[in-house]
């Protein structure tokens, strides 16, 4: 897993960005000299949601509307779109026309994980989309039962390592990204727990507090208040640097498990081949509100920290998130059931 550590920690610049910065490059090109982009928008933008309303990444999309409304003074709508795991909005924005009036709400599952699970996805993430920003990073707790003998990731590891295929990680599903949190750290701390997938978090939570299961990753906003009853014991936060939210907590990276990042994300996409100048004023309209004090603390309220990227940044960010999980679920055997 040598790979994996070095896409965790290598610079922005791969060798794939040259393929996909050539098809961006080559997007932006063909519709730099569209003159509609010097009225956009003259009609309603819909940002694509792959989730219910209600939950994290409607509360985002939403956020961002009405900042969008207030920048551009036309109408940003959500239109949800759940199901398959955020990959049928996803689909169906691959396949929007790119004339800047289609946005989707991208996010680690659709954009990373689901395509390097199955070879049937109807798109592809580095091709069929032009990257805006990344909005926000979600980075979850790595938690355990109160009477395992474990205060510290390096004492986990230690356990496990004592207990070969004796200590189980919960998840909401197979192949969403707390499972995959878990296989990171399987085979970078070089460990044998066994994955016990859930139909949601709520369940894995009433199991681990019950002693049922030992490990859970989850979102800090939701494992956090069980932590503070002493319900659950937090070892480590999973991002490369240590949440807003909850700094007190180290990560896994500087507890010993070098190269360790696996954080949940949204980010925001057009349809590959979107004029240039209307990506650009979107990507600093998004940036714009994503900046400001209230975005900082709405987002943080939701376990996130603001990222506001550059569309560059975003696009290297896409490009190092995919090949990241490809990687992991190759060595990892992973593939998901017809």
């Amino acid at each position: 897993m040598q790979a994996l550590k070095q896409i965790n920690q290598s610079p922005r610049r791969t060798g794939h960005s040259i393929v996909f910065g050539l098809g961006v490059a080559l997007g932006y090109l063909g519709g730099s000299w569209n003159s509609s982009a010097q009225n956009y928008p003259t009609k309603p933008v819909r940002i694509l949601v792959g989730f219910i309303p209600g939950g994290g990444s409607d509360f985002i999309a939403r956020f961002l509307a009405q900042g969008l409304t207030e920048s551009f003074g036309k109408t940003f709508i959500v239109d949800n779109r759940p199901g398959a795991g955020a990959a049928i909005a996803t689909d169906l924005a691959s396949k929007a026309e790119p004339d800047g009036y289609t946005l989707l709400l991208a996010s680690a599952g659709p954009m990373g994980i689901l395509p390097a699970l199955s070879e049937k996805m109807n798109y592809d993430p580095l091709k069929d989309f032009d990257p805006i920003t990344q909005v926000v990073s979600m980075p979850f707790v790595l938690t355990v039962h109160p009477m395992l003998p474990a205060k510290n990731m390096r004492e986990l590891i230690l356990l496990a390592k004592s207990k070969p295929g004796q200590l189980n990680f919960g998840s909401p599903g197979f192949g969403t990204t707390n499972h995959l949190a878990g296989e990171m750290l399987k085979y970078l701390a070089h460990i044998n727990i066994v994955h016990v997938p859930y139909k949601g978090v709520a369940a894995a939570m009433a199991d681990v507090m019950a002693g049922q299961i030992q490990i859970l990753s989850g979102d800090l906003t939701t494992l956090i208040p069980q932590v503070n009853r002493q319900k659950l014991r937090a070892l480590a936060v999973t991002s490369a640097k240590r949440s807003s939210l909850a700094p007190e907590i180290p990560t896994i990276d500087e507890s010993g498990v070098k190269g360790y990042d696996t954080s949940g994300w949204f980010g925001m996409v057009a349809p590959s081949g979107t004029d240039k100048k209307i990506l650009d004023q979107l990507n600093q309209a998004m940036v714009k509100t994503l900046t400001q004090s209230l975005a900082k603390e709405r987002l943080k309220s939701l376990g996130g920290d603001v990222v506001a990227s550059s569309i560059s940044d975003f696009t290297a960010f896409i490009i190092r998130d995919h090949a990241k999980w490809a990687e992991l679920i190759k060595a990892a055997h992973l593939k998901q059931s017809p």
